[in-house]
């Protein structure tokens, strides 16, 4: 430093190094970053890889099997337009159409992004629903009674779980106990004729009604009142929670159309990942009904002759033995509001249904209606005009028709069951359906095979003549399943149904209108056959 400049002060060295220890920690901290990113990225891809092995190794399962099969789409398999644009009969339809006439037994489906085995004869079919069913009781569908309790119900549970509620439920719904609930029906039905008879006029020509929405607040009210003990009286009142609940169980998901074909696809995983099917406040307005219902009826100790005070009763008892000695667990809160759940959605959406689409093919064949109304007049008059369990029993044509109704309109389209082991088909030792694997039996299709029905686009109830049934096998009319896991609910259905046409037929003629869509389009959203509009109708007082 020259003499008279001014002293400048060293550099601060603590300063210095605390300084390049902080560029070399951000060095670090950047390189440690920049590594885990190579790590996200390269898991990124071998996750990405993985899925696409699988997805690859899927939709190659008929392949390598050499199965016949129409290739699949890579997101939709064989259900291009799944919930969109296609109504799930017209799937099978088309599937069984293509394949019917192959020799072969079963062909390979893709279910979405499941493999499917879909049974094209009847016999095997008759095999896994009857006589080989110990190997083929599961269905395979989803249910989580952890998250979501409403899905444990009958038709989702397999196992031990299906077998001990079966045996629960089954002294539920025998005849003696169709016979308690025959008045209560009986009741809303003679207000269900009132409320028609208040909308048509006595004047000539009637009154234009809609009666999709009409019949399905008659079962409404009907399945609330077996159901929960409670008047929900929709007739009079047509927005409800009730139906509106009722409603949205069919056309609502939880979940966006990807998360929704997932669940589908992989019941159990969407299961183990604690996915939920129902909508919240589904889900929240019948549990809450349930709790309240229950929780009033104990506490009251009010007893009902309907299903909630069976359900109750099997509550109350808990564990049960039966006479092999097999224990049966009680039923929890959770469980017992799954049976209620699904006791009210399917029984007032298939019945509802059917009576529309029976009315709907009334209406288009006068010689039939007036044949039927016959009838019904004829018994009336031989029970003192009363509508008994026993009149409603010898209407032999009424439910010649509403078979053939339910034949023509195949309200669930197809049955699906899952191998518990290893299965070769019987005659075809090269066939295997192997352990796991699915099965979906196409009900609908068979219903309109023109080599078991002939002519079957035409409504003809002399099909289910007592002589053409027992001629027929069982397996090829099966709107309510066959074997021991058939529709538990069948009698119930078909009483409700029988006693509200019963009233309608005897009391109005009816017939097409300018309004009146023929043929029907259907609703693709709703996975039952549901019309996508109206069904209009002319109903006049006789």
């Amino acid at each position: 430093m020259r003499r008279g400049e001014p002293y400048k002060k060293c550099p601060n060295i603590s300063s210095w190094r605390s300084e390049n220890r902080h560029r070399s920690s951000t060095t670090n901290a950047n390189r440690e970053q920049l590594g885990n990113m190579f790590v996200l990225i390269y898991l990124l891809i071998a996750i990405s890889s993985l899925l696409a092995y699988l997805h690859h190794r899927n939709f190659n399962y008929w392949s390598r099997r050499g199965v016949p099969h129409d290739a699949p789409h890579p997101l939709y398999g064989n259900m291009v337009g799944f919930r969109k644009s296609r109504v799930m009969q017209n799937f099978f339809f088309d599937y069984y159409n293509k394949y019917r006439k192959s020799g072969n037994p079963f062909v390979g489906f893709y279910f979405l992004h499941k493999p499917a085995a879909f049974i094209v004869d009847t016999q095997l079919a008759k095999n896994i629903l009857i006589k080989d069913f110990a190997n083929f009781a599961d269905r395979g569908q989803f249910h989580n009674g952890r998250d979501d309790p409403l899905t444990q119900h009958l038709f989702n549970l397999d196992g031990k779980k299906w077998k001990d509620m079966r045996q629960r439920l089954t002294p539920t719904f025998t005849s003696g106990k169709m016979k308690f609930m025959f008045p209560t029906v009986i009741k809303v039905s003679e207000e269900f004729v009132k409320v028609i008879t208040e909308q048509v006029p006595a004047a000539q020509n009637g009154a234009v009604l809609e009666i999709k929405e009409l019949m399905a607040r008659y079962t409404t009210d009907v399945i609330g009142t077996c159901a929960f003990g409670i008047e929900c009286n929709t007739l009079r009142n047509p927005v409800s929670d009730f139906r509106t609940m009722g409603k949205k169980v069919f056309t609502e998901v939880r979940h966006g159309r990807l998360l929704t074909m997932f669940m589908f696809s992989f019941p159990k995983l969407a299961s183990r990942l604690r996915m939920r099917m129902l909508p919240e406040d589904v889900h929240q307005f019948f549990m809450r009904l349930v709790n309240d219902t229950i929780a009033l009826r104990e506490r009251e100790n009010f007893k009902r002759n309907d299903f909630m005070n069976l359900l109750i009763e099997l509550k109350q008892k808990g564990r049960a033995t039966l006479d092999n000695g097999e224990v049966i667990e009680g039923m929890d809160i959770g469980e017992l509001a799954a049976q209620v759940f699904v006791f009210y959605v399917a029984g007032f959406e298939t019945s509802s249904s059917t009576m529309s689409y029976c009315l709907y093919e009334l209406a288009q064949n006068q010689g039939i209606q007036d044949r039927l109304r016959n009838e019904i007049e004829t018994v009336l008059e031989a029970h003192e005009g009363q509508l008994t369990y026993d009149s409603i029993k010898a209407m032999t044509y009424l439910d010649q028709v509403i078979s053939e109704t339910l034949r023509l309109y195949t309200l669930v389209s197809h049955l699906e069951r899952q191998a518990l082991n290893d299965y070769v088909v019987p005659g075809h030792e090269k066939l295997l359906i192997e352990k796991g694997t699915q099965v979906l039996i196409p009900a609908c299709a068979y219903h309109r095979d023109e080599d078991l029905y002939p002519n079957p686009e035409v409504f003809d109830p002399e099909r289910f003549s007592p002589e053409k049934v027992a001629a027929r096998e069982s397996v090829e009319w099966l709107p309510f399943g066959d074997g021991p896991r058939n529709c538990i609910g069948m009698r119930f259905g078909q009483m409700q149904a029988r006693i509200g046409l019963a009233q309608i037929i005897s009391r109005f003629r009816i017939s097409v209108c300018d309004q009146t869509e023929i043929p029907l389009k259907y609703n693709p959203i709703s996975i039952a056959l549901v019309p996508a509009g109206g069904i209009y109708l002319r109903m006049e007082r006789i």
